[in-house]
C-alpha cells in the first residue's frame, strides 16, 4: 500500500471523470429557502424512529410562528421568513443539483433609515441628558456626584442603588430630552464632586446597559417583533428611599459607580471566604456539567428599524434602543468600591448593587453594517450581536475579525496596550439571508491578477497608476505590470473607471474559479465512509441502533450526482467491511481480523456510488443492530479501524465519520483507563494532573498526519457512558479538520434526537474539501502562529483535509517593522478548496485597517468579543501543559495587563478609589472570571469533560467564545404572562443564585446543552402543564421534551426551538433540582456568585483595582 504522498490537489487515480451535475452555473447561489425545503427535522418530542418505520418526523416539533410582518424599511429581505427552526436560511441542505442563476440579494443604496428618537413608551429610561459643553472644568478629569447615604455594614452587601439625590443637568445641544415619565429623575442644580466618591455617573452608553450580548440570535427572522424590556430588573428599583439614578457627563464617555465615603478602619480582604481567588474545591467534590456556551435573541420592537451606520472611523460599542452616541473622544467605565489605599476596601464604606456593575445586555435592532465608509474602514459591530453586512471593500467581519481595529505601528506600543493582536478567520461563517451572496469570478485560463512577487491576490487595495497599466500591491509594495486583457483607465478619483463592476475591486470577499496551476489532480468526489461501534457495550446501550438510524436518515441529505461515493464498516475486536456493490442480492460481509496489520479487503467494492448501493446500504443499516444484538465482545479496535477506513479511501480523500462508545482497546492505538484507574473518575487534582490532558503517545497522531497529507478528514461522534479518553482520540480530528461530537452518559431515550440532528448538520453545512489556507500581511506585520484544527507542513500554509462554516481558525500577528502612522494595513485571508460537487475555488477575505500610534486609538478601536476568544483559545492551549492555578493566574493577568494600561496611560481620573475600564473593554472582567469558573479551568469534574472543552474551543468561532462561559438564562414559569407579541425568549437574567427563586423553572443554555431548573416549591399545576408530573419528586432528570395542550407548554416548546434554530444546534435538554448533582451542575454556572471555584463578580472586580494599585504604585 505504500505511495508517494501527493501535495494538496495532486491528482488521484480513477478520478479524472468529472462530469458536473447537468445545468450546473459555477457561480450559481442556492435558493434563499433551500434549506426549509430540506430541512425534514427530527421531531423533538421523541427520538428517532429507524428507518422505514414511520414517515420521518420533523426534528423540533412544532414550527414556532414566525413573524410575518414587513421588515424594517430599509432591511433588504432576501427570503421569505424562516418557516421551520433550525440553522439559518441558505446555509443547510444542498439541493440535489446546484440552480442555474445567482442569487441577487441586495442592499439599499442609501444606507439605513431613521430610528425613532426615544425609548420604548413606559420603559424607564436608563440615562439622563448630558450635560452642555463647557459645564465642566476638564474634558479628562472626573466627576461624580456626592453620595448621601449611609454607610453600609459590610464590605460587599448588595441590596439596591446607593440613597441620595441626584441633580438633573442642563441639556447638551442636541442631546436627546429625557422622558418625563421616568421615575429615575429628581430635578435640582449640578453639583461639583466632593472629595469623596460619589453615585452613579455616564456619558454615553451607562455601564450596565452596553456590551457584547452573550450570545445574540445569530440570524432571528427578520421582522418586527417586540423587544423584551432592558435594563435591571424592576426588582431592584422597588425597595428604594429616594433612588438614585444614573446620570451623564462628559468624563471621556464613561461611568463611575461609587460608594459613599466612610471612617477608615483596617483593611479588610476582598476574598475572606476564601484564602485565594481561585482556591481549589476538595476532592470530594461531585462532577460538574459537560460544556459551557449559550446565547439570547433580541428581535426588533414594533415599528423599531435599523440604526444608521455607524460614525466611520470610530469604535462604536453597542447601544441601548434611543441611546445617543458616545461622544468622539475616549470613553470608560469607572467602578468605585470606596478601595483604600492599600487596595483593600475600607469596611463599611461601601454598598455596591450588583445590578450596576457591568453586565451584558441585549441591543435592540438589528445593525446595517457597511465595512467601508468615506474611504474608511468602520468598526465591525459585536460579533454576538446582529447585524447585516453590506460588503463596501473590507471582509464582513463574520468571515474575518481583528482583535483591535486600529492597529499599532510599533511592536512597543502594543506591548504596551496589554492587549493582542489576531485575526480570527473563519471562511465559511454563515451570512446574514439579506446579506449579499459572495461574487464567483472567473478570470478564465489566466488565472486571477495575482502580485508576481509575494503572490497576493487581486483585491480593493491594489493602487494602479501610470493609467491603470501598473498596479502597486497592498502587501508587499511591489509594482507588477497589468494584464493586458485586464487593462482599463483610471477615473478622475485614480480609480478604475470600472471598479465598481468589478467584485475583485470593490468587495472584500470574492471567490475565484481555480484554473489548471490550483490542481496537480483532478478535484476529489464527494466521500463519505462510515464507521460504526458494535461491541457489546455500543449494542447494549442502544448508541449503535442511533447512530444506524441517524445514518440512514441522513444519506437523503448527501449530495446527489455519480461524485458521492459512500462506504460503511462496523468494529468491536475486529473490523468488518460491507461489500455493497449492487450486482449481490445482499450486503457481503468482509472480515479483518489483524488489528496490529491492518489491510483493506476488495478496495474497489468497498466504496460504491451512492446511486448505485441506496437499497444495500438501506438494508444493511436496519439489520446492523439485529445481527450483533447477542455480541459479547467488549474490546474496541478504534485505532485498527479508522487505519483499515483510510486505506480503503486513501485514493480519494473524503469524510471518515466513526461512532465510537468505548475506550479503544486492542490492536493498533490501544488505550487503558489512565484517567482514573477506578477511582471514581475524579484525578485532576493531583499532582501534574494536567498529563492527564495530553495524548498518551504519538500513534494517533502519526496517523493522524498521514490521513491529512491523503486529505481524510475524520469527525467522531463519541456516545458513551464511561471514560474514553477524549485526550487521545481528539488528534485524530483536530489534525485532519473534524469535530468530536460527544454525548456523556449517551441516553437511548434522549440523545438519538440530537445525534440525527448533529449527523445532519454536519452533512449539509456549507464547507469545502482538500483545503489549503494562507494569510498575507502588509510589509511590517507577519503572521506568528495558526491555532485551529488543521495540519501543517510548511510554515506559512495550513491543510484542511475538512473546512465548514463552524470552524474558526485563529492567526497571531507580530511586528517586524514599524508601520506609518495615518496608513492602512492589509490581511488577506486565500482559501483554496473543493466544493461537494468537485469545482476548484480560491475564497479571498481581504481586511484593511488604520495604523495609529497613539495609545487611546487602540482602546477605542478594541474589539471585545475577538479579544476575549483569543484570550479563551490561549487558556485552552495551555491547560494540558501547565496546572490549572497557573492557566487561571495568566488569565487573570492578561485581564490586568491591559486595564492597568489604561489606567496608566490613558486615564486621568485621579482618585485611587476607582476602578477605571475602558467603554470597549468594560466586560472583559466579568468574562475573565466566567472563563475563570468555566468547565476547563475548574478544579473539579472529569478529566474527559474538560478534555471535550479544549477540544470544543480550538476551533470555536467568534459569536460563540462568550456564550461558551457566559450562558443564557431566562425564566420560564412565567411565559405564560407575557404579552402575545412580546419576543419568544424571555428577557435575560444574570447568572447569580438570587436571581433564581424556588417557586420558579429557568432554562439555561450553553449552546450545547439546556439545563432546566425545577425549584423545590413551583406551583404544581406548573409542572402538569409543562411535563405532565404533579410534584419535582417525579421528574426524571432525562428528558424528551413533550408538548402538551395548554399554551404554557407550547411557548416553552417555542422558545427550546428558537435557541436551536439561533445556535444551528439540537441542544440535549437536562432537568435540574435541587439538592441533587444536577442542581449543583445548573448553579455551577451562576459565575456571578462566590464559590469553591472563584470570588464573586464584585470581589474580583475589587481583586483586579487591588492588583492594579500595586502594579502602579511599584
Amino acid at each position: 500500500m505504500a505511495a508517494n504522498v501527493p501535495p494538496p490537489g495532486a491528482p488521484r487515480p480513477n478520478s479524472n471523470n468529472f462530469v458536473p451535475p447537468p445545468n450546473y452555473n459555477p457561480s450559481a447561489q442556492r435558493p434563499p429557502d433551500y434549506l426549509a425545503e430540506n430541512l425534514q427535522n427530527l421531531n423533538l418530542n421523541r427520538p428517532p424512529s429507524m428507518p422505514n418505520s414511520a414517515p420521518r418526523p420533523s426534528p423540533y416539533g412544532q414550527p414556532p410562528p414566525f413573524p410575518s410582518s414587513a421588515p424594517p424599511p430599509g432591511v433588504p429581505v432576501a427570503s421569505p421568513p424562516f418557516p421551520r427552526p433550525g440553522p439559518p436560511p441558505g446555509v443547510l441542505a444542498r439541493p440535489s443539483m446546484p440552480l442555474s442563476g445567482p442569487s441577487q440579494a441586495t442592499l439599499p443604496p442609501g444606507g439605513a433609515p431613521l430610528r425613532p428618537t426615544g425609548p420604548p413608551v413606559g420603559q424607564p429610561s436608563p440615562f439622563v441628558s448630558r450635560p452642555p459643553p463647557g459645564s465642566l472644568p476638564s474634558p479628562m478629569s472626573g466627576y461624580v456626584t456626592p453620595g448621601c447615604g449611609p454607610p453600609s455594614s459590610g464590605p460587599f452587601q448588595s441590596s439596591s442603588l446607593l440613597s441620595g439625590q441626584v441633580a438633573q443637568r442642563p441639556l447638551q445641544p442636541g442631546a436627546r430630552p429625557m422622558p418625563l415619565s421616568s421615575p429615575m429623575i429628581a430635578t435640582g442644580q449640578f453639583v461639583p464632586p466632593s472629595s469623596g466618591p460619589g453615585g452613579l455617573m455616564s456619558n454615553g452608553p451607562p455601564n450596565f446597559t452596553s456590551g457584547a450580548i452573550p450570545g445574540a440570535p445569530r440570524f432571528p427572522p427578520i421582522g418586527n417583533v417586540q423587544q423584551p424590556p432592558l435594563g435591571p430588573p424592576q426588582t431592584a428599583m422597588s425597595a428604594m428611599a429616594p433612588p438614585r439614578a444614573p446620570t451623564m457627563h462628559s468624563h471621556l464617555g464613561g461611568s463611575v459607580v461609587s460608594a459613599p465615603p466612610g471612617p477608615p478602619t483596617q483593611p479588610a480582604s476582598p476574598f475572606s471566604a476564601a484564602p485565594s481567588p481561585f482556591s481549589a474545591p476538595p476532592q470530594g467534590m461531585p462532577p460538574p456539567p459537560g460544556s459551557p456556551y449559550g446565547s439570547p435573541s433580541w428581535p426588533l420592537q414594533p415599528g423599531q428599524v435599523a440604526p444608521p451606520p455607524p460614525i466611520p472611523g470610530s469604535a462604536q460599542p453597542p447601544r441601548m434602543f434611543g441611546m445617543p452616541p458616545p461622544p468622539p473622544n475616549q470613553s470608560m467605565t469607572t467602578i468605585s468600591p470606596a478601595i483604600g489605599q492599600t487596595g483593600a476596601p475600607v469596611a463599611g464604606s461601601t454598598k455596591i448593587d450588583p445590578n450596576q456593575i457591568p453586565r451584558p445586555l441585549p441591543g435592540s435592532s438589528v445593525v446595517l453594517h457597511e465595512t467601508r465608509q468615506g474611504n474608511q474602514a468602520n468598526p465591525p459591530p459585536p460579533a454576538t450581536s446582529d447585524y447585516i453586512v453590506k460588503d463596501t471593500g473590507n471582509c464582513s467581519p463574520r468571515y474575518m475579525r481583528c482583535t483591535i481595529n486600529q492597529i499599532p505601528c510599533t511592536a512597543d506600543l502594543l506591548t504596551t496596550s496589554g492587549m493582542p493582536l489576531a485575526l480570527l478567520v473563519q471562511p465559511f461563517a454563515l451570512p446574514h439571508p439579506s446579506e449579499e451572496p459572495i461574487q464567483v469570478v472567473d478570470f478564465g485560463e489566466s488565472g486571477p491578477v495575482r502580485c508576481s512577487r509575494c503572490k497576493g491576490y487581486i483585491n480593493p487595495f491594489m493602487k494602479f497608476i501610470d493609467q491603470g497599466r501598473r498596479f502597486i500591491c497592498n502587501f508587499c509594495g511591489f509594482t507588477d505590470e497589468t494584464p493586458r486583457d485586464y487593462h482599463c483607465n483610471l477615473g478622475p478619483d485614480g480609480r478604475r473607471r470600472d471598479a465598481d463592476e468589478r467584485p475583485e475591486l470593490c468587495r472584500g470577499t470574492v471567490e475565484f474559479v481555480a484554473t489548471k496551476e490550483f490542481m496537480v489532480r483532478d478535484p476529489m468526489p464527494a466521500v463519505y465512509f462510515f464507521l460504526i461501534d458494535v461491541s457489546m457495550n455500543a449494542i447494549q446501550t442502544g448508541a449503535t441502533a442511533a447512530a444506524c438510524s441517524a445514518i440512514n436518515q441522513v444519506i437523503a441529505d448527501l449530495p446527489e450526482g455519480p461524485l458521492t461515493i459512500v462506504g460503511i464498516a462496523t468494529f468491536d475486536s475486529t473490523i468488518h467491511f460491507y461489500n455493497l456493490k449492487r450486482a449481490l442480492q445482499q450486503p457481503l460481509m468482509l472480515i479483518v481480523p489483524d488489528v496490529q496489520d491492518v489491510y483493506t479487503p476488495l478496495q474497489t467494492d468497498v466504496l460504491v456510488p451512492l446511486s448505485e448501493c441506496r437499497q444495500h446500504l438501506e438494508l444493511l443499516l436496519e439489520s446492523i443492530p439485529t445481527m450483533f444484538q447477542n455480541s459479547k465482545t467488549a474490546e474496541s479496535a478504534f485505532g485498527a479501524a479508522i487505519k483499515a477506513a483510510f486505506l480503503a479511501m486513501k485514493t480519494t480523500g473524503g469524510k471518515l465519520l466513526v461512532f465510537q462508545s468505548v475506550l479503544p482497546s486492542t490492536g493498533i492505538g490501544a488505550l487503558s483507563a489512565r484517567e482514573a484507574e477506578g477511582r471514581a473518575n475524579i484525578s485532576s487534582g493531583e499532582k501534574e494532573a494536567h498529563k492527564l490532558l495530553q495524548p498518551v503517545d504519538k500513534t494517533l497522531k502519526t496517523m493522524a498526519i498521514e490521513f491529512a497529507e491523503y486529505q481524510v478528514c475524520v469527525d467522531i461522534f463519541i456516545t458513551t457512558q464511561s471514560y474514553v479518553d477524549i485526550a487521545s482520540i481528539s488528534v485524530v480530528p483536530r489534525t485532519t479538520g473534524g469535530q468530536v461530537y460527544y454525548y456523556y452518559p449517551f441516553s437511548a431515550l434522549s440523545d438519538p434526537a440530537k445525534l440525527y440532528n448533529d449527523l445532519r448538520w454536519n452533512v449539509t453545512r456549507p464547507q469545502g474539501f482538500e483545503a489549503v489556507m494562507r494569510v498575507r500581511c502588509s510589509q511590517g506585520i507577519q503572521v506568528q502562529e495558526y491555532c485551529g484544527n488543521f495540519c501543517r507542513r510548511v510554515p506559512t500554509d495550513v491543510d484542511l483535509p475538512g473546512i465548514d462554516c463552524d470552524k474558526t481558525i485563529m492567526v497571531t500577528l507580530k511586528h517586524d517593522d514599524k508601520l506609518q502612522d495615518g496608513s492602512e494595513c492589509a490581511f488577506q485571508c486565500a482559501l483554496l478548496y473543493t466544493t461537494v460537487y468537485g469545482q476548484r475555488r480560491i475564497r479571498v477575505t481581504t481586511l484593511s485597517l488604520p495604523c495609529t500610534s497613539m495609545l487611546t486609538n487602540l482602546f477605542r478601536s478594541a474589539d471585545l468579543d475577538t479579544q476575549f476568544t483569543c484570550f479563551l483559545k490561549q487558556a485552552a492551549n495551555e491547560i494540558p501543559s501547565s496546572p490549572l492555578l497557573r492557566v487561571r493566574e495568566q488569565v487573570t493577568n492578561l485581564c490586568i495587563n491591559s486595564l492597568l494600561s489604561y489606567r496608566k496611560f490613558c486615564a486621568t481620573v485621579s482618585s485611587s478609589g476607582q476602578l477605571i475600564l475602558p467603554e470597549a473593554l468594560k466586560l472583559l472582567p466579568l468574562y475573565t472570571l466566567a472563563l475563570i469558573k468555566s468547565t476547563g479551568l475548574r478544579t473539579d469534574g472529569r478529566i474527559d469533560d474538560r478534555s471535550f472543552w479544549i477540544n470544543y474551543v480550538s476551533s470555536l468561532s467568534t459569536p460563540l467564545a462568550v456564550p461558551l462561559v457566559y450562558p443564557r438564562m431566562v425564566a420560564i414559569h412565567d411565559l405564560d404572562s407575557k404579552e402575545d407579541n412580546d419576543s419568544i425568549i424571555p428577557p435575560v437574567i444574570p447568572l447569580s443564585s438570587e436571581h433564581v427563586n424556588e417557586k420558579g423553572i429557568y432554562l439555561l443554555e450553553n449552546g450545547e446543552d439546556c439545563f432546566i431548573y425545577i425549584g423545590n416549591s413551583v406551583d404544581p399545576d406548573i409542572l402538569r402543564k409543562l411535563f405532565g408530573v404533579n410534584s419535582t419528586d417525579e421528574v426524571s432528570t432525562q428528558i424528551v421534551l413533550q408538548q402538551y395542550d395548554n399554551s404554557l407548554s407550547k411557548k416553552l416548546n417555542d422558545v427550546v426551538n428558537e435557541i436551536r434554530r439561533q445556535r444551528c444546534n439540537y441542544l440535549r435538554l437536562k432537568l435540574c433540582k435541587k439538592g441533587d448533582p444536577s442542581g449543583m451542575s445548573f448553579f455551577s454556572y451562576m459565575v456571578e456568585d462566590q464559590s469553591q471555584g472563584g470570588p464573586s463578580y464584585v470581589e474580583f472586580l475589587v481583586h483586579i483595582h487591588r492588583q492594579i494599585q500595586v502594579k502602579m504604585s511599584s
